[in-house]
């Protein structure tokens, strides 16, 4: 049996909250942020368009009492009249969740972070509810400052193949800044770095699932570049804790979430190997132009202001994922974001 990590249910810093709306609730994240909200007795609106989430992300929540699924595109102006409410939280995690889901989608990827961030912003002001934007760690593009702290404005491309994901992220932020300065909004903003677990995509575009996907193959796991790339790994239920800890507290400044343990691509993909006891061997080929050299958050705002830490460990989470993926049927695939 997969071991599992004991999370309060929901940080109490804030007044109970009765109802929720979770955009992009059919993804990766956003469905393990659907779940954590109905363990935590609240109702939830899960939004999705299913451009990339899928219903298969979010089965096992159908049917249980306080849950609703409301398909529409949240760039689209209807959907504020789709999300009735009222709500006491409005988390806003739609659209493509790193620079490998947008490829091809630029302009899915700028609406859902322009007009998706405007709408759902709205539906925060008509109920007086407390909006979370959900960023990411691209906004500080392939960063000249290590680890990243909050206050570190970015090296962004704003041309370049990651610019349609990485400025729309930083467009949001701006966006949500400007709400909470000039109408008051109840607004914060936290910035998701790599993060992975169960229901993470299998269809190649991310770096973990796509290991694991061909190392239960007896594939050749593939790796971009050299594999000297660093990354900081965080478990799907560490990410989701910290999320809410940032939407239960009163914090309108930027909050960092991730993995506190940094380690090379060819680490992780050499431990998939060994965890899944595949005779896959590594091959190499040519990384992607404006692929961060290194990547990992200064957590020490979250750690100060929330009392959020990780609890999981790469490996460890590694192994729940992989345990999740050979639980699956034949040819099932899970589909939905994460982030990069």
């Amino acid at each position: 049996m997969t071991p599992t990590t004991t999370f309060s249910p929901l940080p109490t810093a804030r007044p109970f909250w009765g109802r929720a709306v979770v955009t992009g609730g059919a993804g990766f994240l956003g469905s393990h942020l659907c779940e954590r909200l109905l363990d935590s007795g609240i109702d939830v609106d899960c939004v999705d368009d299913l451009a990339s989430g899928s219903v298969a992300n979010i089965a096992h929540l159908t049917g249980r009492p306080g849950f609703r699924f409301v398909e529409c595109d949240i760039a689209r102006p209807e959907s504020r009249e789709a999300l009735a409410g009222p709500y006491d939280a409005v988390l806003h995690f739609a659209g493509p969740a790193s620079p490998a889901d947008a490829r091809g989608r630029a302009l899915e990827t700028i609406a859902a972070c322009g007009l998706g961030t405007r709408n759902a912003l709205a539906v925060a002001d008509r109920d007086g509810a407390r909006f979370l934007l959900g960023s990411s760690c691209q906004v500080y593009g392939d960063p000249a400052v290590h680890p990243q702290r909050e206050d570190y404005w970015g090296d962004v491309d704003p041309v370049g193949p990651h610019s349609a994901y990485d400025e729309s992220k930083r467009f949001a932020e701006a966006l949500t800044t400007a709400h909470a300065s000039a109408r008051g909004t109840d607004a914060g903003i936290v910035r998701v770095f790599t993060t992975y677990g169960p229901r993470m995509p299998a269809d190649g575009r991310q770096a973990i699932p796509a290991f694991i996907r061909q190392a239960l193959a007896g594939e050749p796991v593939t790796i971009e570049g050299d594999g000297s790339q660093t990354r900081s790994l965080c478990y799907v239920d560490d990410t989701v804790d910290g999320i809410l800890r940032v939407a239960a507290s009163r914090s309108v400044r930027p909050v960092n979430i991730g993995g506190d343990e940094e380690t090379t691509v060819e680490e992780v993909a050499r431990r998939v190997i060994t965890l899944t006891g595949s005779g896959s061997r590594l091959a190499f080929v040519d990384r992607e132009p404006g692929d961060p050299a290194r990547r990992r958050p200064d957590t020490t705002l979250a750690r100060e202001l929330l009392g959020w830490v990780p609890k999981v460990t790469w490996e460890e989470g590694l192994e729940r994922t992989i345990a999740a993926c050979t639980d699956r049927a034949p040819g099932e695939v899970a589909h939905g974001g994460g982030a990069r």
